[in-house]
């Protein structure tokens, strides 16, 4: 008499079904990430193809509001995740049964919005019998190098790494996949929201890629007649820490104390004054760390800068003169993601997951999500969810 054991009893005896699976030459993951307003799906394979990259935009859908309505979000994400995983896989030219295991952002996030990509890469795998892993959203970003960088100049373990985007700003030292040494956080907003925040103060359009974009281009404005508005002080000297709510306070109280609407010099000269003083604290809070870091005799050669906000060309310049400045003699290589990896995609849900799978370390379909989640933590949340 033959026994048929279900997977809930696999993962209750500590079995891997798939473990021969993840044991292939070639891993193909199917990733999906909806953790804010970008509908994503993507194929990745173990050997650092992507093989296809589905994002769908709700920039139109929420600039009325200001900002990301969740409850439009979720809805938006309901309509838009059964098209992007059917684009996905035509992209990539493959079904599901060519899927080796399905990856999804399990958090941090808006929680009504995580659960669309959740409920869909929980159902697919369970339906066709596919390993699931969840992953950290912010974990995917810093690794997102790993895959994308060329063979070269892959960044070596320990790293450090700068998370900016909307929802976050992090500066970490990574010494593995899973671990994650938090240097330096926000006390108040991310960079990201005080650039949204600030377009939206100055009457920007959002255009298809967004306020923060918006006001990158904005900034690169010819147009003669801009005033000197003076600059904006970086807060915290001398503390691993980033405060940006007092940049587009200063911003706010600035347009308060003027009489009338501004001349459209007399906005971009408050735009680029607002992006150099966003840009000038990274880099000072960036080279401190490094400062920091040296004095436990620990001097990374690559810093790793990733997120929406990693985007910014400004931005990227001035990272690089910082840290040749900082560093004269030995040149530390600064790291970032394809332009189009930067903001928020389903690749690097998958590239993230990839180690677990090939490891056949993966998780309960019952798996929960994590709103909220400490990056730090990822190995001990990783251990009870698997």
């Amino acid at each position: 008499m033959s026994t048929i054991i279900g997977l809930s009893s696999w993962h209750s005896r500590g079995l891997h079904p798939f473990r021969l699976a993840c044991r292939r030459t070639l891993f193909t993951v199917l990733a999906l990430e909806s953790s804010a307003d970008d509908t994503c799906a993507a194929v990745v394979t173990s050997s650092r193809q992507i093989l296809s990259n589905v994002v769908v935009k709700q920039h139109d859908l929420h600039e009325g509001f200001g900002g990301i309505h969740p409850t439009v979000a979720i809805e938006a994400h309901q309509r838009n995740m059964p098209g992007a995983v059917r684009r996905a896989l035509e992209n990539a030219k493959l079904t599901m049964q060519d899927i080796d295991g399905i990856a999804f952002t399990r958090g941090p996030g808006i929680g009504g919005c995580l659960s669309v990509g959740s409920n869909a890469a929980k159902c697919l795998a369970a339906a066709l019998n596919k390993p699931l892993v969840g992953v950290h959203h912010m974990q995917a970003h810093a690794l997102t190098p790993l895959l994308t960088a060329p063979a070269d100049q892959v960044p070596e373990f320990p790293f450090l790494t700068l998370l900016i985007s909307g929802g976050h700003t992090l500066l970490l030292l990574a010494t593995s996949q899973t671990s994650f040494d938090i240097l330096a956080t926000t006390a108040d907003e991310s960079v990201g929201r005080s650039f949204d925040k600030v377009a939206r103060l100055l009457g920007l359009s959002w255009g298809a890629r967004g306020p923060g974009a918006a006001l990158e281009d904005f900034c690169r404005k010819d147009i003669a007649g801009v005033p000197d508005v003076g600059s904006f002080s970086v807060p915290m000297a001398g503390k691993l820490a980033f405060s940006y709510s007092c940049l587009h306070s200063s911003i706010e109280r600035y347009l308060a104390s003027t009489q009338g609407p501004l001349m459209e010099g007399h906005r971009v000269a408050l735009a680029r004054a607002f992006q150099d003083a966003a840009a000038r604290q990274l880099c000072e809070k960036l080279t401190l760390g490094l400062e920091k870091l040296s004095l436990r005799n620990i001097n990374p050669r690559h810093v790793v800068v990733s997120g929406g906000v990693a985007s910014n060309l400004f931005l990227r310049a001035r990272l690089r003169a910082a840290l040749d400045i900082y560093s004269l003699d030995a040149k530390i290589d600064l790291v970032f993601p394809p332009l189009e990896l930067c903001t928020d995609n389903a690749v690097m849900i998958g590239w993230a997951a990839m180690h677990r799978f090939i490891s056949g370390d993966y998780d309960n379909y019952s798996i929960d999500l994590r709103p909220k989640w400490d990056i730090s933590t990822i190995s001990d949340v990783n251990s009870d969810a698997s």
